[in-house]
């Protein structure tokens, strides 16, 4: 691989940085998200083609839902429990369908047609700020919700986090909540490794960072897809975005202890707990000083911080192998796709400092308002919502989380349930988003239906908490040996304490 100059170095690192803290002191709390699909430009309606069953005198409601990828198909919305639902409300929905790569423009001039359908459906929809911003065209649902949703008021008393997502600055409430179900008590993307290279080369699985650094260097300057070009492959890549820098942190530079809040406001805790602005820490300014070692030593791709998505994901999913050593995400297989089997999970790794850092941000991950966002052109938002409290029950939510009963999952008649091992070879979590909502949508299990669940051995751990792993023959745990790294909880604090002083020593 080419080296660059210091100066190189330094002028894109400034750059990224830059735009990430810039980026950061503008976040609202949006969801954090990524392009390079090739998405339809607009939105499309799905329909089922196979049911005859002649719903014409029902009342219709049109709700938007963005999908990460249209790779994944949607037939499900029309389909298993979602149509249960539907039924069972005795209503239609017409569902409009967006696409990640194109959403941004097609937001912009929905919110600015004011034409809005009834409903958003997933916090991938509206950020927090196109909340506030259009904030007249939603209705208040916090009396409605005390009107026409029991399943979800008895959630709220189990769980007052769920509340409190969701409660606005005022005290009401604009959008529901989620919070999903079966997780890990450790959450966050983990590395990978190819392990055709290492085999290729004859190394060993690095333990610590140092070893992963002598590792990358030689599948970056020698033939490690053994195809007799010593020059053509890639340590680590990526894409320019204004989260590159939070997400580097969370990723190639976590052995450092970088791990940061996925709020875009680079804060993190320090070895006392306390909050932090992660730039001003010692160990940061240790990453970085590592991460450019790395792009002196032809580790980092030439184009780390100037292709966009769909070039990063060519390198990953290139035809005949991945052209990248290590890769970073929730699995493998939603990065590197056909190549899939080249990969391996990489225990987190001996960090500078001895321990072992993971993320653990479960609080941001699991917990979420914005699932479903009622407009004010919506004629009827009682039955709507009534609609929306029957996802709020135990069976309701595994099934939008895995896939329904009786295709992703077998209901062994005993008030227990198998969540089906993929028949396609997918891993668990590529089913799952291609058969369900995943992890948009009102949702909420109780804890003790957690042991009511059986999930495929190679894709659980004790406990029954899915470890989503996409090498389905390898269970690695993601491990920590100082957990205590965890991400800042993101609340919404009331009108009342919006004037109170925040000090945060630096």
């Amino acid at each position: 691989m080419r080296k660059k100059t210091k100066m190189a170095w330094s002028v894109a690192l400034s750059a990224a940085m830059a735009a990430g803290l810039l980026a950061g002191c503008g976040s609202n709390g949006g969801t954090e998200s990524t392009s390079g699909s090739t998405a339809a430009s607009s939105a499309k309606t799905e329909s089922s083609a196979s049911d005859t069953t002649d719903t014409s005198d029902r009342p219709t409601y049109k709700i938007a839902t963005v999908r990460w990828t249209d790779t994944w198909p949607t037939d499900f919305l029309k389909e298993g429990v979602m149509k249960e639902i539907e039924d069972k409300m005795n209503i239609n929905i017409d569902w409009q369908v967006y696409y990640n790569s194109d959403w941004s423009e097609q937001k912009s001039l929905l919110l600015a047609s004011g034409d809005l359908p009834d409903a958003f459906l997933g916090s991938i929809c509206l950020t927090q700020a196109d909340m506030a911003q259009n904030k007249s065209a939603f209705l208040d649902l916090t009396d409605l919700i005390e009107k026409d949703m029991p399943n979800l008021k008895a959630a709220f008393e189990a769980d007052p986090e769920l509340k409190a997502v969701c409660t606005s600055r005022d005290g009401r409430i604009y959008s529901l909540p989620k919070k999903l179900p079966l997780r890990p008590k450790v959450c966050g993307d983990v590395m990978c490794i190819n392990q055709e290279w290492l085999d290729n080369l004859g190394l060993e699985t690095p333990k610590t960072y140092k070893e992963l650094e002598e590792v990358l260097v030689k599948f970056a300057t020698e033939d490690a897809d053994g195809d007799g070009d010593p020059t053509n492959e890639i340590g680590i890549t990526n894409a320019a975005s204004s989260g590159l820098l939070s997400g580097d942190l969370r990723h190639i530079l976590s052995p450092f202890g970088t791990m940061v809040s996925r709020d875009g406001n680079y804060m993190g805790l320090n070895g006392e707990g306390k909050p932090v602005f992660m730039p001003m820490e010692e160990n940061y300014k240790e990453a970085v000083k590592w991460m450019r070692q790395l792009w002196e030593e032809g580790v980092v791709d030439p184009e780390y911080f100037t292709q966009d998505g769909s070039m990063q994901t060519a390198k990953q999913q290139a035809d005949g192998g991945s052209q990248v050593g290590l890769i970073f995400g929730w699995t493998a297989d939603a990065q590197v796709g056909p190549n899939v089997n080249q990969f391996k999970t990489l225990e987190a790794v001996e960090g500078y400092d001895g321990n072992h850092y993971v993320e653990a941000a479960t609080n941001y991950l699991d917990i979420s308002d914005r699932e479903l966002m009622i407009s004010k052109d919506c004629k009827d938002p009682d039955t709507l919502l009534k609609w929306a409290d029957e996802f709020y029950t135990d069976l309701a939510s595994l099934q939008t989380f895995y896939g329904s009963v009786g295709s992703q999952i077998t209901d062994n008649g005993d008030g227990t349930y198998n969540v089906d091992v993929p028949s396609d070879g997918s891993s668990l979590d590529t089913s799952a988003w291609s058969n369900s909502l995943r992890d948009f949508g009102p949702k909420y299990m109780n804890e003790d239906f957690y042991d009511k669940v059986s999930l495929p051995e190679d894709q659980a751990t004790v406990s029954n908490w899915p470890m989503m792993q996409s090498m389905r023959n390898t269970l690695i745990l993601r491990k920590t040996v100082d957990s205590r790294w965890f991400s800042i909880p993101t609340k919404t604090f009331p009108e009342s304490r919006q004037s109170e002083p925040i000090s945060i020593n630096m």
